[in-house]
């Protein structure tokens, strides 16, 4: 059994960090959400941040709205800002959700944020009546601590607890929380439940909202609202499901919450790797009392027989640094053991036990000794990789210059990838996901090891 080195990040300033603000989380859940916008109550920045990234990743618009605080609001507070914009959103674009999004000034200045939002409800009952129907959450996620993975999973909590309605009938679905993953990815997972002959509710869906077809209607202009998404009506409906499977260890309160109020069995899975969806499936088997399909194990089978070819003859041996969000580099990292790699580094910009246990099962699987970088950077990264190379970086974009100035070729996966174009659609879990995770990897390690200089120099 190797063991695990963890290396504390030794100074307290950031640099390139793996991390944003909570905030950019609760948007990107509420985002996932049919005809639902985030208003963000707080400065302009704090919208335009997060346009801007998700529009880099996804190469999709993404509505977000902002009551715009300014000096004046350190003072006097933004009850007006927040309880005006609350009620144009509703008034102009008739959403089925708001999801009221805080910031640090927001926070720091002490709004009542609940207070204002009863008062927006009340005077739009009064003006609407009957045709006021949106569903109107708050959401607390006050910027200076923790991370946007605390930031989804605190938007998750707040649609659970504030629209699961009362058990009554089982509806026979599973909920899955995903994280903050691509839209092939949850495309994926929504695959491998159809194919166990199940269905499932997505708290909360952000494939077709991120990557929606390019459809005008017959009047020729686009719909305000793209298609798909969790419906209000599925996450009522999710308190009588038959269990949650949360893909994110920051999905673990939602998920605790629907089991203590009605019930629901909570489990939490990563289904990156064979192990992992291997463990994937098995919990929804003992979830919904379902049995593994012939066109599952073919998948399984396909996966298996890709890493018997390339394995041993391409990968096996080599090292890695991985780096980006929990689950997922936990999860990479126990495939690349599985592929016979060494996950020489493990880095990411935030902490959690379940993610320490996830490691201990990583190293008690790994050939060699690995070296844990929690709640770290990518200039911590860097500079372990000046003393200690590896041969493959396996990240997001954001790693990218340290992969041009130490020369190590890099597998770009996960949030955000923006110098590449398309790979949002193409899924990394379940064992689908799996194979095109091996296939990039193995590509990379051909065209970096075993190509001719010169044909290098020509791509």
């Amino acid at each position: 059994m190797s063991e695990i080195k963890v290396k504390e990040r030794g100074r307290e300033l950031i640099v390139n960090p793996l991390v944003t603000c909570q905030p950019f989380g609760a948007m990107f859940a509420t985002l996932g959400i049919n005809r639902a916008l985030p208003i963000v109550h707080g400065s302009q920045g704090c919208s335009t941040f997060v346009r801007y990234s998700l529009n880099r990743h996804f190469r999709e618009p993404a509505e977000i709205a902002v009551t715009s605080l300014h000096e004046d609001a350190a003072v006097f507070g933004g009850r007006s800002n927040l309880i005006n914009g609350v009620k144009n959103l509703v008034k102009r674009f008739k959403p089925d959700l708001v999801g009221i999004v805080t910031t640090c000034s927001s926070e720091i200045i002490g709004d009542d944020v609940e207070g204002f939002m009863g008062v927006a409800e009340s005077e739009l009952r009064e003006e609407l009546g009957e045709n006021f129907e949106t569903r109107i959450i708050y959401i607390s996620t006050p910027s200076f601590v923790e991370n946007h993975f605390r930031g989804y999973g605190n938007a998750i909590r707040a649609f659970v607890d504030g629209l699961a309605d009362e058990k009554t009938d089982q509806n026979g679905k599973l909920n899955i929380i995903p994280g903050i993953v691509n839209p092939g990815d949850i495309r994926e997972i929504k695959h491998i439940i159809k194919l166990m002959g199940l269905d499932s509710i997505i708290l909360t869906d952000t494939s077709d909202p991120f990557d929606s077809p390019l459809r005008p209607s017959a009047t020729a202009r686009m719909p305000f609202y793209p298609k798909g998404g969790t419906g209000v009506s599925e996450i009522e409906d999710s308190s009588n499901s038959l269990g949650t499977i949360s893909m994110t260890m920051y999905g673990a309160d939602a998920a605790d919450s629907l089991q203590k109020r009605f019930d629901v069995p909570s489990e939490h899975c990563m289904p990156l790797g064979v192990k992992n969806t291997d463990e994937f499936l098995r919990t929804i088997m003992r979830l919904a009392d379902a049995d593994v399909k012939d066109e599952v194990l073919d998948e399984r089978g396909l996966l298996i027989d890709s890493m018997a070819d390339l394995s041993s003859r391409y990968l096996f041996g080599r090292t890695a640094a991985v780096y980006g969000d929990p689950d997922m580099v936990a999860g990479i990292s126990r495939f690349l053991c599985e592929l016979g790699m060494v996950p020489r580094y493990v880095c990411t910009g935030t902490d959690h036990p379940a993610f320490r246990d996830a490691m201990k099962t990583v190293a008690s699987e790994s050939m060699e000794h690995v070296n844990l970088m929690p709640d770290s950077d990518l200039r911590a990264l860097e500079r372990e990789l000046m003393e200690e190379p590896v041969d493959i970086l396996i990240g997001n974009s954001d790693g990218r210059l340290i992969a041009r100035d130490l020369n190590i070729p890099i597998v770009r996966v996960g949030y955000p990838v923006y110098d590449r174009a398309g790979y949002h659609r193409i899924p990394i879990v379940g064992y689908r996901g799996g194979l095109n995770l091996l296939n990039r990897i193995t590509n990379t390690v051909l065209r970096e090891y075993y190509e001719p200089e010169h044909w290098k120099l020509q791509q």
